[in-house]
């Protein structure tokens, strides 16, 4: 064992952080695509030799179960196939069974050496807008095997020994409808890499190559007994959640799935036994993302304020059985993974709310709220894909109100669109981005958040619009008595009437002026509606984002006068409130929201 001071291994565990972190940046830099260098809808990361996380810079927190995978499975098949990953080699891959998601979000992995010797690997992947496949976009709830969806690739060289390799480029290039923009956000994610094995190497000129791999495996057990030390605190026992998706993707009856967890002195096993078997429909969730879904919530239980590592992991085991909907096979589709792949965090996240609600707020609008929107732009004749999640509201807590207008907890440090960026790159208006108080949020002692509202007009005809959202029937849910929130869905607006409500369809027909209206949910609430702090229920009302009927409907609350002098009449407040009891009226939920299976026909 290589001997060095403590200092010496602070000073190298921050660097490495510092490292993510400048690979991230490296890419927002180099990108081509607003989904990179605007919504960050990628990430990267360092491993040590066996592919466990030893940092991970700013990006999708629902890919820190993923990019161990990813270089795991990449140096697995490589010591298969009898390939060897040599100095300078960078490999991309895109086999979501087993090292991730769907076919766009693609990986690049290089080797890490340091004198000759293999000591790690740089890994970066991220959301490529367009990989081929049947629909615009690569992803859509109409397909029904993954070879509609686009590319596959198994772990070859994109470079050799630092040599460009023009083939794989080629036939990456050739199978996207947007191939300038996939090959410069791919050499993005090269770019991280490069940056990443410079500055290790930087590291072990200064302090050794033994030293260096010595902290690698003294990171990786530090972060193990992080992850023991919050383990103790949590309840110990077994503990189940139950929810429903909102159809399997071909039809409208609902999913049941459920899970189980188990908490003991030294370890976090959530077991998703007993759950569907996985559908011809893309809403499976392979294994990979199953995990780091998961994953999200254990971090929030155990070390919510640390960066995360491979070593915190270890303490934690998910259990999904091969051939359900949480970890699928080959060759069933997997484009719209996130919408069941979040239900795999929700699930946790619901059975152990009630027991650490210090930790772990009422349910959140937890859709990713995608849509595409493509076509020819007729302003510079070229094909353009827009592929952007949507910000929504998060559930009340111990102490405080849901937050409005942020992503699901997948998505984390990733950003909404910018309105500038979007209206440049694509024949769009943004005539309307405002907090979602039409169909509001769920009522409770803390209120959830508000989700949003966004509505696009298309300035030119030819284009097609697709999403596929969960969260569409069954609300998220309250806590502590608090009241359910509201629902996802996206509307089509036309000639100034909403003509329909959707939660999914594929490659829809747009016309010059049709408006696509994104609705996000509002989060639950927590606590007894009928506790709410009358000031805050006014606060509310002065901001517009309840009624004077609102408050008297949900909260009992009597406010009086003309805006803005309005006031409480606490004394009649306290008679409704008293006739209220155990009468907690919810928020109504939208109505009339449809999901079409396969490709868009008309009605």
């Amino acid at each position: 064992m290589v001997e060095y001071d403590p200092v010496t291994k602070e000073i190298v565990r921050n660097a490495l952080i510092n490292i993510a972190d400048e690979m991230f940046w490296t890419s927002i830099r180099t990108a081509k695509s607003s989904i990179f260098y605007d919504t960050y809808d990628f990430s990267v990361a360092l491993t040590d030799i066996n592919g466990e996380i030893l940092s991970i810079g700013i990006g999708v927190p629902g890919f820190i179960g993923i990019m161990d995978f990813t270089a795991k499975y990449t140096k697995e098949y490589c010591e298969k196939e009898n390939i060897p990953m040599e100095p300078g080699d960078v490999f991309v891959v895109n086999n979501p069974y087993v090292s991730g998601t769907h076919l766009n979000d693609v990986g690049v992995v290089a080797p890490l050496y340091i004198d000759n010797e293999m000591v790690g690997m740089a890994v970066a992947k991220g959301h490529i807008n367009d990989v081929g496949g049947t629909n615009p976009g690569s992803w859509g709830p109409a397909s029904t095997e993954i070879y509609q969806e686009g590319l596959i690739l198994p772990p070859v060289k994109l470079y050799r020994r630092g040599e460009r390799n023009r083939d794989i480029f080629d036939i990456i290039r050739h199978n996207s409808r947007i191939p300038d923009y996939a090959i410069g956000d791919l050499e993005a994610l090269v770019a991280a890499l490069r940056v990443g094995i410079k500055r290790v190497q930087e590291l072990a000129n200064k302090y050794g190559k033994e030293t260096l791999k010595q902290i690698f495996a003294d990171v990786l057990d530090d972060g193990e007994k992080l992850a023991l030390e919050g383990i103790k605190k949590l309840p110990k026992g077994e503990f189940y959640a139950e929810d429903y998706l909102d159809d399997s993707g071909t039809h409208e009856e609902p999913l049941k799935i459920q899970a189980r967890v188990k908490i003991t002195e030294d370890k976090v096993i959530v077991d998703f036994s007993g759950n569907p078997p996985a559908v011809n429909a893309p809403i499976n969730s392979p294994y990979p993302a199953t995990v780091a879904a998961a994953r999200i919530v254990f971090m929030a239980l155990v070390a919510p304020h640390e960066p995360y590592n491979g070593g915190i992991a270890r303490r934690f085991e998910v259990i999904a059985p091969e051939g359900s909907i949480f970890n699928p096979k080959w060759p069933v589709p997997t484009s719209v993974y996130w919408e069941t792949m979040t239900y795999a965090a929700d699930l946790l996240w619901k059975a152990l709310a009630p027991y650490v609600p210090d930790k772990l707020s009422a349910g959140h609008f937890l859709s990713v709220v995608a849509e595409i929107i493509a076509g020819v732009d007729p302003r510079k004749n070229e094909y353009v894909v827009l592929v952007e999640p949507n910000p929504g509201g998060w559930g009340g807590h111990e102490g405080g109100d849901g937050e409005s207008g942020l992503v699901a907890f997948a998505d984390g440090e990733t950003l909404a669109s910018s309105v500038e960026i979007l209206e440049q790159r694509y024949p769009l208006i943004v005539d309307r981005y405002t907090l979602n108080t039409l169909d509001g949020a769920g009522p409770g002692k803390f209120r959830g958040g508000f989700g949003i509202i966004k509505d696009y007009r298309m300035l030119a005809d030819g284009f097609i619009f697709t999403t596929g959202i969960n969260r569409a029937k069954f609300p998220p849910w309250g806590l502590a008595g608090g009241c359910n929130g509201t629902l996802n869905y996206m509307a089509i607006i036309r000639d100034g009437k909403e003509i329909m409500r959707v939660r999914k369809i594929t490659n829809y027909p747009l016309r010059k002026n049709d408006v696509v209206s994104i609705r996000s949910a509002g989060g639950g609430g927590y606590g007894n509606p009928l506790e709410r702090d009358p000031m805050l229920v006014l606060n509310d009302v002065l901001n517009e984002y309840i009624t004077i009927d609102d408050a008297k409907r949900y909260y009992g609350v009597v406010i009086e006068g003309v805006w803005p002098n309005y006031r409480i009449n606490y004394e009649a407040t306290k008679a409704l409130r008293e006739s209220m009891k155990g009468k907690v009226e919810c928020v109504p939920l939208p109505s009339g929201i449809k999901a079409y299976y396969g490709v868009y026909r008309g009605e």
